[in-house]
């Protein structure tokens, strides 16, 4: 299948980005650990999803040196 993930997925990661932007890293062991902690998600399921999509989109758009 797709790595398309689910509209909510999108979201709560976003808002955790936005809101705790020096929280996470380009590793999902620690970004899984960071989710659990900042969020009230009881599915390992989800909060892996949302983790996942953390890790991809820091790996994938790193800022550029000016």
């Amino acid at each position: 299948m797709g790595s398309i993930k689910q509209l909510h997925i999108k979201n709560i990661a976003t808002e955790l980005l936005k809101k705790f932007p020096d929280q996470f890293k380009e590793d999902f062991q620690h970004n899984k650990k960071k989710v659990e902690e900042l969020t009230d998600v009881n599915s390992k399921f989800v909060r892996n999803q949302i983790a996942g999509y953390i890790t991809r989109y820091l790996s994938t758009n790193k800022p550029q040196p000016r």
